[in-house]
């Protein structure tokens, strides 16, 4: 606020405005870079030039906040502009911008409307009060003409429809007007608050060490019977025959590969563990399934029969006597059964006994073109096996 010496800036404005002597800025004519508003000598008031820094805090209010005068006079010279472009200009400056109804009370008091407002303080008591005494000093026929303006003016500020359209008006704003801002802001903090929180959040994904739940009580034998295995990675059992055409040195490239590399007599032992993956649509969309491939059951744990989704035979059943149905006509309705053979060849009879859980297939000895394609036959094969058996569900 002005202090006690100083002419009250809202009643100087009014009184320029009723003198036709409209104040300038100074130093400069920009209202963003003058830092005063010069007034004439407006006796009673002054009987001098006076100035009045734009920063100064007027009686006006705004949300129970006094206006300063740079934003007064900014919204006196927008005064025939609409709402809307008033508002975006004022944001653009970085000057307080009024609400319709409050600009309209300024413009009326400015005009020299009444004095009494909800948006203007009332002067404190010993102030001069110079409004009466201009208006006395006024012709008869601008006094007339400012009662007409209030009248209206009071018309337009009463009028209940009038309010209800403005009230439903919206600014409208652009790109740039939303951008700019009033003052340079500091958003460090914001980064330090995303680095804490990218942080708490990397700790959470880190396990921790938990207190031992308490142990629960023993199942009944009903729920564990019941209860299914949990599988895990399937298994793929060859014959450990000399005869048989895949053996754990070439297994890995044909199902991999589908390439099939006869086998051959080395001094090197082969692997009694290998691990092939592949990608079964049907069990998993997405991600490959590893199959853990061995030729022999001898350290089967009892459970990793029910894992066990393709036996590939010679014919010879001597290989089942170790499994856990020794019976082949048993042993291929509860797992699938692959013969490979060579292109040619008869298939042995006691195969052919053994049903349809065994699948038949030729290798060509010299054409490696037709590998894939039986490698892929396989591969239906363990596929279709193992939906039916509930894999993926």
């Amino acid at each position: 606020m002005a202090s006690p010496d100083t002419p009250d800036a809202l009643l100087l404005l009014r009184a320029s405005v009723a003198n036709g002597l409209s104040p300038s800025l100074s130093p400069t004519d920009s209202l963003d870079t003058a830092t005063e508003l010069s007034f004439s000598p407006l006796p009673p008031l002054t009987h001098a030039p006076t100035s009045i820094p734009l920063s100064t805090l007027t009686r006006f209010i705004k949300d129970n906040a006094a206006v300063d005068l740079r934003s007064i006079f900014f919204a006196w010279q927008q005064r025939e502009t609409t709402i809307t472009e008033y508002i975006a200009s004022a944001q653009l400056l970085g000057v307080t911008h009024l609400g319709f109804i409050e600009r309209l009370e300024l413009v009326t008091f400015v005009d020299g409307g009444p004095e009494e407002s909800d948006h203007i303080r009332p002067l404190p008591r010993g102030a001069p009060v110079a409004v009466v005494q201009q208006q006395h000093q006024q012709p008869a026929k601008q006094q007339q003409q400012q009662q007409s303006q209030q009248l209206a003016a009071k018309v337009r500020a009463t009028d209940p429809r009038l309010l209800e359209i403005y009230a439903g008006e919206r600014v409208v704003t652009n790109r740039n007007v939303m951008l700019r801002g009033i003052k340079p802001t500091d958003f460090s903090h914001v980064r330090k608050q995303a680095e804490d929180f990218i942080t708490r959040l990397r700790s959470a994904s880190k396990p921790t060490p938990t207190a031992l739940p308490t142990r629960p009580p023993p199942p009944s034998t009903t729920s564990s019977r019941s209860r299914k295995p949990r599988r895990q990675d399937p298994i793929i059992l060859l014959s450990p025959s000399a005869s048989s055409l895949l053996t754990m040195s070439n297994i890995k490239s044909f199902l991999e590969d589908g390439v099939f590399i006869p086998p051959t007599v080395s001094a090197e032992t082969p692997p009694n563990f290998l691990r092939v993956s592949r990608l079964l649509q049907s069990i998993h969309p997405t991600t490959p399934i590893r199959f853990d491939v061995v030729d022999s059951p001898d350290k089967f744990k009892p459970d990793y029969w029910d894992k066990v989704v393709a036996v590939f035979t010679t014919g010879q059943e001597w290989q089942f006597r170790s499994y856990r149905w020794s019976n082949p006509v048993e042993l291929f309705r509860e797992v699938r059964g692959f013969y490979v053979g060579w292109e040619g060849e008869r298939v042995p009879e006691v195969v052919k006994k053994w049903g349809t859980g065994v699948q038949v297939f030729s290798v060509d000895r010299g054409r490696r073109f037709r590998d894939r394609e039986v490698c892929e036959k396989f591969w239906e094969g363990v596929e279709k096996w193992m939906r039916m058996k509930g894999w993926g569900r």
